[in-house]
């Protein structure tokens, strides 16, 4: 099988900021370019930090409301320093969470989730900014035609991978929903092939009905859910 990486799905194009670009002007660029954050260089390029609307709506948050109606937030000293602040080094979130473009989707999925963050600049060996990768950029996968999914779990799990012969078990693609028949010859194939077709990229689900030649195993058909 081969997964889509984050050098394939990744935005080269990047609009990046210098530590010494002032508040204002980061907030034009992300209005201007329609985008939600900007990685923060240094002077050879390697992402220092993020700036994201975050980081700058916690300046106005951190104002006084005259009409009483909302409460100032509670901030710690250092989300108070970086709600003072004016330039990208002094606003940015940091240090940068990167990816590597020979990533997959699982594993930035994975990373952006443990960090609570929503993109990731993507860097070379020498931590050089090459791209970055949004949440949407990895929902592209799930875009994928049922037929493209079909043919690699017929063609590349079921006879490449597994050896199977053509037609004893077949793969009904609907909407990224993957739906197994047929017989294995070893009921402890079933767990790894519904495994397998669960990392095939645009997969959202995989039931099966397969019946095995040997003892049967565990209910006759069962669901499973893609890995985020």
């Amino acid at each position: 099988m081969k997964h889509r990486t984050i050098g394939e799905l990744m935005t080269r194009n990047v609009v990046s900021v210098s530590l010494d670009t002032v508040f204002k002007d980061i907030a034009r660029l992300l209005a201007d370019h329609d985008i939600s954050a900007v990685p923060v260089v240094d002077g050879a390029g390697r992402p220092a930090g993020v700036v994201s609307e975050g980081d700058l709506l916690r300046k106005a948050a951190n104002r006084s409301d005259l009409t009483g109606r909302t409460p100032v937030p509670h901030l710690e000293a250092w989300e108070r320093a970086k709600s003072e602040g004016r330039t990208a080094g002094e606003i940015m979130s940091a240090p940068a969470v990167c990816a590597h473009p020979e990533w997959t989707v699982v594993e930035a999925a994975r990373l952006m989730e443990v960090q609570n963050v929503k993109q990731l600049p993507v860097v070379n060996e020498t931590d050089e900014l090459l791209g970055i990768v949004s949440r949407s950029d990895l929902l592209r996968v799930f875009l994928r035609r049922d037929q493209a999914i079909e043919d690699e779990i017929s063609h590349d799990i079921l006879v490449g991978t597994l050896g199977l012969a053509p037609g004893a078990v077949t793969a009904d693609v609907k909407g990224g929903e993957v739906s197994l028949h047929g017989t294995v010859d070893d009921g402890r194939l079933i767990p790894v092939l519904v495994r397998l077709c669960t990392g095939v990229d645009g997969v959202v689900s995989v039931s099966e009905r397969l019946t095995s030649r040997t003892a049967p195993v565990g209910p006759a058909s069962t669901a499973h859910g893609a890995p985020s």
